[in-house]
Protein backbone atom coordinates (compact mmCIF):
# COMPACT_ATOMS: atom_id res chain seq x y z
CA UNK A 1 0.00 0.00 0.00
CA UNK A 2 1.33 3.40 -0.98
CA UNK A 3 2.15 5.96 1.66
CA UNK A 4 0.30 9.26 1.44
CA UNK A 5 2.60 12.29 1.75
CA UNK A 6 1.26 15.71 2.64
CA UNK A 7 2.76 18.79 1.01
CA UNK A 8 2.44 22.52 1.12
CA UNK A 9 2.13 24.26 -2.25
CA UNK A 10 5.84 25.17 -2.00
CA UNK A 11 6.89 21.60 -1.16
CA UNK A 12 4.88 20.10 -4.02
CA UNK A 13 6.38 22.62 -6.44
CA UNK A 14 9.92 21.65 -5.31
CA UNK A 15 9.10 17.97 -5.87
CA UNK A 16 7.77 18.70 -9.38
CA UNK A 17 10.87 20.76 -10.21
CA UNK A 18 13.23 18.03 -9.02
CA UNK A 19 11.38 15.38 -11.05
CA UNK A 20 11.46 17.59 -14.13
CA UNK A 21 15.18 18.27 -13.70
CA UNK A 22 16.02 14.58 -13.32
CA UNK A 23 13.99 13.59 -16.39
CA UNK A 24 14.84 16.53 -18.66
CA UNK A 25 18.50 17.08 -17.78
CA UNK A 26 20.06 14.23 -15.81
CA UNK A 27 18.57 11.36 -17.81
CA UNK A 28 19.78 12.68 -21.22
CA UNK A 29 23.20 13.49 -19.72
CA UNK A 30 23.68 9.92 -18.47
CA UNK A 31 22.45 8.48 -21.78
CA UNK A 32 25.09 10.59 -23.53
CA UNK A 33 27.81 9.35 -21.15
CA UNK A 34 26.81 5.74 -21.85
CA UNK A 35 26.89 6.33 -25.61
CA UNK A 36 30.31 7.97 -25.41
CA UNK A 37 31.69 5.13 -23.28
CA UNK A 38 30.20 2.54 -25.66
CA UNK A 39 31.93 4.24 -28.59
CA UNK A 40 35.30 3.61 -26.93
CA UNK A 41 35.17 -0.08 -27.70
CA UNK A 42 35.36 -3.18 -25.52
CA UNK A 43 32.67 -2.88 -22.85
CA UNK A 44 34.00 -5.74 -20.74
CA UNK A 45 36.90 -3.63 -19.48
CA UNK A 46 35.33 -0.18 -19.75
CA UNK A 47 35.10 1.38 -16.27
CA UNK A 48 33.51 4.53 -17.71
CA UNK A 49 30.69 2.48 -19.20
CA UNK A 50 30.15 0.56 -15.94
CA UNK A 51 30.08 3.79 -13.93
CA UNK A 52 27.62 5.42 -16.33
CA UNK A 53 25.33 2.36 -16.26
CA UNK A 54 25.43 2.34 -12.45
CA UNK A 55 24.63 6.07 -12.35
CA UNK A 56 21.76 5.44 -14.75
CA UNK A 57 20.36 2.73 -12.48
CA UNK A 58 20.55 5.01 -9.43
CA UNK A 59 18.93 7.87 -11.34
CA UNK A 60 16.07 5.68 -12.57
CA UNK A 61 15.55 4.43 -9.01
CA UNK A 62 15.40 8.03 -7.73
CA UNK A 63 12.97 9.06 -10.48
CA UNK A 64 10.77 6.05 -9.73
CA UNK A 65 10.73 6.86 -6.00
CA UNK A 66 9.87 10.53 -6.60
CA UNK A 67 7.13 9.59 -9.06
CA UNK A 68 5.58 7.31 -6.42
CA UNK A 69 5.72 10.10 -3.83
CA UNK A 70 4.21 12.55 -6.32
CA UNK A 71 1.46 10.12 -7.29
CA UNK A 72 0.44 9.79 -3.63
CA UNK A 73 0.97 13.45 -2.71
CA UNK A 74 -1.82 15.40 -1.09
CA UNK A 75 -1.85 19.17 -0.98
CA UNK A 76 -2.66 20.64 2.43
CA UNK A 77 -4.96 23.66 2.32
CA UNK A 78 -3.10 26.16 4.46
CA UNK A 79 -6.07 28.54 4.66
CA UNK A 80 -8.23 26.16 6.70
CA UNK A 81 -5.80 25.28 9.47
CA UNK A 82 -7.44 24.92 12.89
CA UNK A 83 -5.46 27.19 15.23
CA UNK A 84 -6.97 25.76 18.43
CA UNK A 85 -4.53 22.85 18.45
CA UNK A 86 -1.21 21.85 16.90
CA UNK A 87 -1.60 20.21 13.48
CA UNK A 88 0.54 19.79 10.37
CA UNK A 89 1.51 23.28 9.06
CA UNK A 90 0.90 24.87 12.47
CA UNK A 91 3.51 27.39 13.53
CA UNK A 92 4.11 26.67 17.20
CA UNK A 93 5.97 28.77 19.75
CA UNK A 94 7.11 26.54 22.60
CA UNK A 95 9.05 27.12 25.78
CA UNK A 96 11.39 24.56 27.28
CA UNK A 97 10.27 24.32 30.92
CA UNK A 98 13.72 23.44 32.27
CA UNK A 99 15.76 26.12 30.44
CA UNK A 100 13.00 28.71 29.76
CA UNK A 101 14.33 28.94 26.20
CA UNK A 102 11.61 29.49 23.66
CA UNK A 103 11.64 28.50 20.01
CA UNK A 104 9.23 28.54 17.12
CA UNK A 105 8.74 25.66 14.71
CA UNK A 106 6.44 24.96 11.81
CA UNK A 107 5.31 21.35 11.66
CA UNK A 108 5.61 19.96 8.13
CA UNK A 109 5.69 16.64 6.31
CA UNK A 110 8.94 14.73 6.66
CA UNK A 111 10.06 15.52 3.11
CA UNK A 112 9.80 19.29 3.79
CA UNK A 113 11.58 19.33 7.16
CA UNK A 114 14.48 21.78 7.37
CA UNK A 115 15.74 22.75 10.81
CA UNK A 116 17.59 25.83 9.49
CA UNK A 117 14.21 27.16 8.30
CA UNK A 118 12.50 26.20 11.56
CA UNK A 119 10.52 23.41 9.88
CA UNK A 120 10.33 20.13 11.79
CA UNK A 121 8.72 16.90 10.72
CA UNK A 122 5.43 15.83 12.25
CA UNK A 123 7.09 12.39 12.41
CA UNK A 124 10.00 13.62 14.58
CA UNK A 125 9.82 13.03 18.34
CA UNK A 126 9.13 16.73 19.01
CA UNK A 127 6.63 16.94 16.15
CA UNK A 128 4.74 13.87 17.38
CA UNK A 129 4.77 15.21 20.94
CA UNK A 130 3.29 18.56 19.91
CA UNK A 131 0.53 17.25 17.63
CA UNK A 132 -2.94 17.75 19.07
CA UNK A 133 -1.77 19.97 21.95
CA UNK A 134 -3.49 23.28 22.72
CA UNK A 135 -2.14 26.65 23.87
CA UNK A 136 -1.05 26.34 27.52
CA UNK A 137 -0.62 22.55 27.37
CA UNK A 138 2.63 20.96 28.50
CA UNK A 139 4.05 18.45 26.02
CA UNK A 140 6.30 15.83 27.57
CA UNK A 141 8.51 14.56 24.79
CA UNK A 142 10.83 11.59 25.08
CA UNK A 143 14.12 12.26 23.30
CA UNK A 144 17.39 10.29 23.43
CA UNK A 145 18.65 12.56 26.25
CA UNK A 146 15.54 11.96 28.39
CA UNK A 147 12.18 13.69 28.67
CA UNK A 148 11.77 17.33 27.69
CA UNK A 149 8.80 19.42 28.80
CA UNK A 150 7.59 22.14 26.46
CA UNK A 151 4.74 24.58 27.09
CA UNK A 152 2.71 25.56 24.05
CA UNK A 153 2.91 29.38 24.08
CA UNK A 154 1.28 30.19 20.74
CA UNK A 155 -0.21 28.46 17.70
CA UNK A 156 -0.40 30.38 14.43
CA UNK A 157 -0.20 29.94 10.69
Amino acid sequence: MATISYFTQEGLKKLEEELHHLKAHERPSISKQIAEARDKGDLSENAEYDAAKEAQGLLEMRISKLEAVYKNARLVDETNIDLSKVLILSKVKIQNKSTNASMTYTLVAENEANLKEGKISVDSPIGKGLLGKKKGDIAEIKVPAGVLKFEIIEISR
